[in-house]
């Protein structure tokens, strides 16, 4: 293994860790921020030592901290503070490097889509990096899909109008005109992956590569099974990557169908000497790191090709370190054994020795790696152990009465997703109140196509006369405004009927409600006018395009009605299904920083308001979601401490104490936190 840079010495003193076992060498930070900067740090390193060099970086939200840091490094290299903050570091070049002589190669991109488009790669790479980081778009190799070489110049659209490429057109015979015409475009695409990779190839090869990994362990589009010598090519994906993509694409109905273009995995490490860096946050990241780093080269894992590198690195935060064998075996050997330490370490063995826990035996124990280490082991010892865990299997059984519990995630399939066995074992002691709090809105996962059709069916209905609550004379004044809970209830008696219409009934009312809600609409001919504007629009649209704010929130409110349905289906009212809407959830690449008054006071309100006894957390704020579970936990974690603080002080006031510090207050139950999915 090559000697760690300056940058990534002082990292690895910082993390407290023995050098790495693995045959690619990582380096853990605490947290995705701060892998961020650890990354940017890294790369100016890289771009002062290599002015003229060839970088390839990523697109995604996974890069967000690292395009921050490196901007607003650049911005104000002269600060004295920041000059300190990466002399501290081990960044030691005094002066700012000139990036505009670096050679960017794009990594991949989606194909066919549109490059004017928002969420193709091609727009993201020019705004925040060759706009962004200042780089030369001379000096850049972009994938333009509308760029690539077709016959007679035709637009994608009339060749693939349905966006979809059979690539076993590449060998079959065609059976239509149309065929021919994608046939030969195909083929077109092919050569010109082929110069593509000729032109990477002829500057060297890539320089300095910086990549996330996916869900199956893949690293630019090169998903599991790829070949370890593959090159730039059109090619298929996966379903898990189609489901990471689904986001950016408008829907898993179209991710499925979208072929990419990628650089491939001999292409990232055709330069020997390149540096090459895997960036990974989170525990849901954790088995896909493990494999990459603990197999050899492995077409089942992508990111085993950067053994042919000695360079390679990857960058993680704890969470996605937390399975590497050397964490483990760190976690048990070099840390206190706790009851909760002892406990796991139990848990964890039963799996591997396929036992059931209360037939475990102080042998079972003393022959494993880890539980061996147990402090004075003996059979007492190992009895007092599992009657805890017995204990604590119990108490989880036992109901939880005469508690006010705020459930709350980020986004409207977390709760349900993270912990529907246990809330559906709190919510039958009618001594108990539920409250359900989504701090999103849920837009991005409603696509143009279902609101177009439930439009469509919501007119349709009016015209028929079948949404009589319209001709109600105040309706349109403030009879909207009540009883939303008679749509949820109309739906879920219908579902009970499996009668479809009525269920389609139940949503069309919804939507007459938020429609006039949103727009301030006066009567029947407005509300239908308004449909026609919107199914107008939704057809100029692209899948997957930023909506308008006023769509947004309908979509939002179309997901809200989603989740009153599922609690109501439980029992819960609809009134304590509460939708914060939090304001930096705008549905942009990367969201704003959570603000106190727009983000947290809300939350500070709603604590006050419903005084909770028992609070839920359904995150994960490096998981699957880094970006809006962060910011969320954010959110929430203030508000909870000055709601904390709040109380005291107010305490502190009845009982005639001074100042701010004294008594505390500790809510009735501890502070829950489950895990995400």
């Amino acid at each position: 293994m090559k000697r760690f840079t300056p940058v990534e010495q002082s990292f690895f003193e910082n993390s407290g860790r023995q050098l790495p076992s693995t045959k690619v060498p990582y380096l853990v930070v605490h947290n995705y921020p701060q892998l961020g900067f650890f990354t940017a740090l890294r790369f100016l390193e890289w771009a002062a030592e290599n002015p003229e060099g060839v970088v390839s970086l990523p697109t995604g939200k996974t890069p967000e901290y690292f395009i921050k840091w490196v901007q607003y490094l650049l911005a104000n290299w002269s600060d004295g503070k920041l000059e300190s903050l990466r002399k501290s570091n081990g960044l030691l070049i005094s002066k700012r490097p000139d990036l505009r002589g670096l050679q960017f190669v794009q990594i991949d991109e989606f194909y066919p889509i549109d490059p004017r488009q928002h969420n193709s790669f091609y727009y993201y790479v020019n705004e925040y990096y060759l706009k962004g980081f200042g780089l030369d778009p001379e000096r850049a190799q972009l994938i333009d899909c509308e760029a690539i070489p077709r016959p007679g110049s035709r637009p994608l659209a009339d060749i693939f109008p349905h966006q979809r490429v059979d690539l076993s057109l590449r060998y079959r015979e065609c059976k239509s005109e149309a065929e021919k015409l994608q046939q030969e475009t195909i083929l077109m695409v092919d050569q010109w992956c082929s110069e593509y990779e000729d032109r990477i190839r002829q500057k060297g090869g890539i320089g300095f590569f910086l990549g996330g990994i996916g869900p199956d362990g893949h690293i630019a589009f090169n998903v599991r099974g790829s070949d370890l010598n593959s090159t730039t090519r059109l090619t298929e994906t996966n379903f898990e990557t189609q489901a990471a993509a689904a986001t950016d694409l408008g829907g898993i109905e179209i991710s499925r169908n979208r072929l990419v273009i990628t650089v491939g995995l001999a292409t990232i490490t055709y330069n020997a000497d390149a540096t090459a860096i895997i960036i990974a946050a989170g525990e849901a990241k954790a088995r896909v790191v493990k494999d990459a780093l603990e197999n050899d080269p492995n077409v089942r894992y992508p990111a085993t090709v950067l053994q042919r590198l000695e360079n390679s690195r990857f960058y993680l935060t704890e969470g996605a370190a937390s399975r590497l064998t050397d964490s483990v075996d760190r976690f048990y050997k070099d840390t206190p054994w706790t009851p909760e330490k002892i406990q796991k370490a139990v848990i964890d063995l039963c799996p591997r020795i396929h036992k059931f826990g209360h037939r475990l035996t102080k042998e079972d124990l003393m022959k494993d790696r880890h539980c061996s280490l147990i402090p004075n082991l003996d059979d007492e010892l190992v009895s007092r152990i599992l009657g805890e865990l017995k204990r604590k299997i119990e108490r989880s059984l036992t109901l939880d009465e005469n508690q006010v519990f705020l459930h709350t995630g980020p986004h409207h399939d977390d709760i349900m997703l993270g912990f529907l066995p246990h809330i559906m074992h709190l919510v039958r002691s009618p001594l108990n109140q539920h409250h359900f709090t989504i701090m999103t809105s849920g837009f991005t996962s409603v696509t143009n196509e279902y609101v177009i059709k439930t439009l469509e069916a919501t007119k349709t209905f009016l015209n028929q006369g079948r949404i009589q609550m319209t001709d109600y004379p105040d309706f349109f004044i403030k009879g909207y405004r009540y009883k939303w809970d008679k749509d949820v209830y109309h739906y879920l008696d219908r579902m009970a009927a499996r009668n479809t219409e009525g269920c389609a009934r139940g949503l069309s009312h919804r939507i007459v409600r938020a429609l006039v809600d949103i727009y301030a609409l006066n009567d029947k001919a407005e509300l239908t006018q308004k449909i026609d504007d919107l199914l107008g629009y939704l057809h100029s649209c692209y899948a997957g395009e930023k909506n308008t704010p006023d769509v947004q929130k309908l979509k939002g409110m179309i997901r809200e009605f989603e989740e009153e349905l599922v609690w109501a289906h439980y029992g819960v009212q609809v009134k304590n299904v509460i939708h914060m809407r939090l304001g930096f959830y705008t549905g942009d690449i990367f969201t704003e920083i959570p603000d106190r008054s727009r983000d947290v006071e809300p939350v500070l309100a709603l604590l006050r308001e419903i005084k909770p006894t028992v609070i839920s957390l359904a995150l994960d704020p490096e998981g699957s979601g880094p970006d809006t579970h962060y910011k969320v936990l954010q959110a929430i974690a203030e508000a909870i401490r000055m709601w904390r603080e709040r109380r005291r002080i107010y305490r502190n006031f009845e009982s005639g104490v001074t100042g701010t510090s004294g008594i505390g207050f500790i809510p009735r139950k501890p502070i829950l936190s489950f895990p995400y999915r």
